[in-house]
């Protein structure tokens, strides 16, 4: 039985009650939250998703902002300053916002999101400090859980060297077809939209190319396909910190980033490179969690016993440490690699012990972008300039 995804915050009337008795007290969470009722008419994204405000200040009752504005935002501006003046007029009685919009025109650099992602409403990378953690099973198990669980899903292998979608959702032979506007259609099965180079190319064929060759049929893969409305693209990305990665954080404005590791202390050094890679102030993508994989294993003939065969807590020891959420574990069972290599992720069946495990995740990965969303603004595109 699927579940329904909560509605966020800001989405209930008892959010603006509770906005009300704060009276001048107002938060740059809260302003974000309250603005997040405001959609561009057009585009039928709010304009916080959008990256459309800049420059919050709050001084007492005084509110101001930027409103930027590029050419798919170019219509009805009257329409969204009123609607921004009106929803926060509403959520703060006495609040002083009328002619303190500004609007701003978007740096001539920063590029107009394409077609195919404009209803794209959250983008998730899935990384990992190093290889052999099991990044790529926990991604493809967290996008079946999130679409057994209501939500509109998306899955894009990054892992361009080594690609692994197409054997764990058993599509060897898939091959994306374009539609009537030469755009690429996922490929979609459990409820998840799919790509990945292994759809283009031989199995067996090993990729020997270059760095800028590798990211540019990526960026064609992720930009020039239709990947139509989605509460949640996921990028699996390649294990370490490379050109895949500076290509990702460039083309695409990233919700955030979970990080897996095992509890290992030599995964755990490379997590927190992984980490601090997201978390460097020219880059500044929100790191949403720490997944520890391969927990611990318990064998079938002692369900009851856990033995922690790479140590016991480590990442939820350096989740409390970085001040980052611990999303939750997943221990060592032979069903998720052997569903795997069926192309039959384990998350399919949330009955079971191990698909529980992966469901509980995908609430916790819910819960995590609703709170980022509600305290901080849109990730915008690393922007590298030319001298």
């Amino acid at each position: 039985m699927k579940k329904n995804i909560k509605k966020r915050p800001w989405q209930t009337s008892d959010y603006i009650c509770r906005i009300r008795k704060i009276n001048m007290e107002i938060t740059p969470a809260q302003v974000f939250g309250v603005l997040r009722t405001v959609v561009h008419p057009e585009l039928k994204r709010d304009i916080i998703q959008l990256g459309m405000v800049q420059g919050l200040e709050i001084d007492g009752a005084n509110v101001s902002f930027a409103l930027l504005i590029g050419k798919k935002e170019s219509t009805n501006i009257a329409l969204l300053k009123q609607n921004c003046v009106d929803a926060l007029e509403a959520a703060f009685p006495g609040v002083n916002v009328r002619g303190n919009i500004r609007v701003q025109a978007k740096p001539e650099t920063e590029a107009d999101e394409p077609n195919g992602l404009r209803k794209v409403k959250n983008i998730i990378a899935v990384a990992s400090g190093k290889g052999g953690v099991g990044k790529s099973t926990v991604a493809v198990n967290l996008a079946v859980a999130l679409a057994q669980q209501g939500a509109k899903v998306g899955l894009v292998d990054a892992d361009i060297y080594g690609p692994s979608i197409p054997l764990m959702f058993d599509l060897h032979d898939a091959r994306p077809m374009a539609n009537e506007e030469q755009m690429i259609v996922p490929v979609e099965k459990y409820g998840v939209r799919l790509l990945s180079i292994g759809f283009f190319v031989n199995a067996k064929d090993a990729l020997v190319w270059r760095g800028p060759m590798a990211t540019s049929a990526l960026k064609q893969m992720i930009m020039e396909a239709d990947w139509g409305e989605l509460d949640y693209l996921l990028i699996d990305m390649p294990p370490g910190t490379g050109d895949i990665h500076l290509a990702i954080i460039q083309m695409l404005a990233l919700t955030g980033a979970i990080i897996v590791s095992t509890p290992q202390e030599v995964a755990l050094a490379d997590a927190l490179k992984g980490m601090n890679m997201f978390r460097n102030e020219k880059i500044n993508v929100p790191v949403l969690g720490l997944v520890e994989n391969m927990a611990w294993f318990t064998p079938a003939e002692l369900p009851e016993n856990k033995y922690y065969i790479f140590g016991n807590g480590g990442c939820k020891r350096l989740a409390e440490k970085e001040g980052v959420n611990f999303l939750g574990q997943i221990p060592i069972v032979q069903s998720v690699c052997e569903s795997g290599d069926k192309g039959m992720p384990a998350a399919m069946d949330s009955s079971s012990i191990v698909g529980g495990y992966f469901h509980s995740l995908a609430d916790s990965v819910i819960a995590a972008v609703d709170y980022r969303n509600s305290n901080l603004a849109a990730t915008r595109k690393v922007e590298v300039k030319k001298k």
